[in-house]
């Protein structure tokens, strides 16, 4: 069997003195191709007090697409290097061997840098990303080898030539195969852009927390939708095909995902109506927390003690929402005290208004205030309330800080606190008929 016509022709050169030009361009693209990748990668990477705001979100970009640049910059400088070596009639039969292995270790880099900026960007590699990385490598590493031994040509036939019914026509595996491929890259090329601008979006701090999250889920949808239409359109599939299939969606979306588009919905309501931020601490039916995501179908409330709660977002639109930081983020917190009966009430109640100011977190404006509730059968009851301007962080501590302050006072003896009086009519009234009863048996 003959050799391929690529492996003929590199081992034709190995005799060549010319061979010596193309190794040598070779290892100098590669030193060079890997030492602009690092160049760059150092320059953008750097932390700069003028691009502080913005910086994170562009270091982390460049920090991914970094493995990706050495190998595009070395292929682009072997193509140039071939171009050079062929204008002084040097054979390149070395370089055409080197750039197909370059241009797969690009490819699969690429396509590694997508995923994980699409799919694992918020947490650690799941099983099933890391899975379709080692089947990717090495389908493209199979092609690649198919093309160096001159398989290529044959199989691309025979996929040409197998023909799958489909309805009426009959289409070849190989257009069936590269329509799945021009989805699949647009569609990935399209998330990684809506990814881009989401990160972009949320980045700027001008910009309304809600205003940022529906502009780029908008902008994702909108991202999506072309990409499905423009490769439908590449291989040739009729778009007005789709409408049929449009209106079939439409129905079975009226009667049964009746649910789940009201939450779609009223997802985005809320996202355009800024009702609710990112960081506001609200209260939903017995629910309370700070909102830490709003997505297009539900909102996760994320409360005091750490637990998140998943809420659909038709109930935080169908319900009354408490928000406590909607158009103003101060928050009246108050504690009760019973204090007895002749208690100087004129220095008592300065006395603790006074006493809560120069307290963590409490607010000097609104000053605190001092009240009498009510008269109890045991004494004065007192409410001491003041202002916080952070209630995401609870109410607990700070109601906690001032009861110490409070007691401090106790134990001084400023204040006296009322304690329960006990009724004891009943008991000496029992005691009486106890004593007569006794005195009566010993008359007797």
């Amino acid at each position: 069997m003959p050799l391929p016509k690529l492996l003929s022709d590199f081992l034709d050169d190995l005799r060549e003195p010319g061979i010596l030009w193309q190794a040598g361009a070779i290892v100098l693209c590669i030193v060079i191709g890997w030492g602009l990748a690092r160049l760059i990668r150092d320059r953008f990477l750097q932390r700069t007090p003028a691009d502080e705001a913005h910086g994170p979100v562009r270091r982390l970009g460049m920090r991914s697409f970094a493995r990706v640049l050495a190998p595009l910059l070395i292929l682009g400088l072997l193509a140039l290097a071939k171009m050079m070596l062929t204008r002084n009639h040097i054979h390149v039969n070395l370089l055409r061997l080197a750039m197909p292995l370059f241009a797969s270790f690009a490819l699969i880099r690429t396509a590694f840098y997508l995923l994980r900026r699409v799919f694992a960007r918020h947490g650690p590699l799941g099983a099933t990303i890391l899975t379709f990385e080692k089947i990717f490598s090495l389908v493209v590493w199979l092609a690649v080898a198919m093309y160096i031994i001159g398989l290529w040509p044959d199989v691309f036939d025979y996929l040409d030539d197998t023909l799958l019914p489909l309805g009426r026509h009959k289409v070849s595996l190989a257009t069936i195969l590269q329509a799945a491929t021009s989805v699949v890259v647009l569609l990935m090329l399209a998330l990684w852009a809506g990814t881009a601008l989401e990160e972009r979006l949320m980045g700027v701090e001008g910009m309304h927390s809600s205003l940022r999250v529906v502009m780029a889920r908008m902008s994702r949808a909108v991202l999506i939708v072309v990409a499905v239409l423009v490769s439908l359109n590449m291989v040739g599939i009729d778009l007005t095909v789709l409408s049929v299939f449009g209106g079939a969606f439409g129905v079975g979306l009226g009667l049964g995902m009746q649910k789940i588009a009201s939450n779609y919905v009223s997802g985005f309501v809320i996202l355009l109506e800024r009702s609710l931020a990112i960081g506001d601490m609200i209260s939903v039916d017995k629910y309370t927390g700070r909102v830490s995501r709003i997505n297009t179908r539900y909102t996760v409330l994320q409360g005091l003690d750490g637990v998140e709660t998943v809420l659909p977002n038709e109930m935080l639109i169908s319900g009354p929402v408490q928000n406590q930081s909607l158009s103003n983020r101060m928050v009246r917190v108050s504690t009760v005290l019973n204090v007895a009966y002749g208690s100087d009430l004129d220095s008592l109640i300065p006395l603790l208004e006074n006493l809560v100011i120069g307290v963590a977190r409490v607010l000097e404006t609104p000053a605190p205030g001092a009240s009498l509730n009510k008269f109890t059968a045991d004494g004065f009851e007192l409410e001491l309330g003041f202002w916080i301007s952070d209630p995401e962080s609870g109410r607990g501590g700070v109601v906690s800080d001032v009861n110490k302050k409070i007691y401090a006072l106790v134990k001084s003896g400023d204040i006296k606190l009322a304690l329960p009086r006990l009724d004891t009519n009943l008991l000496d009234a029992h005691i009486a008929a106890t004593v007569a009863k006794i005195s009566q048996s010993v008359t007797n």
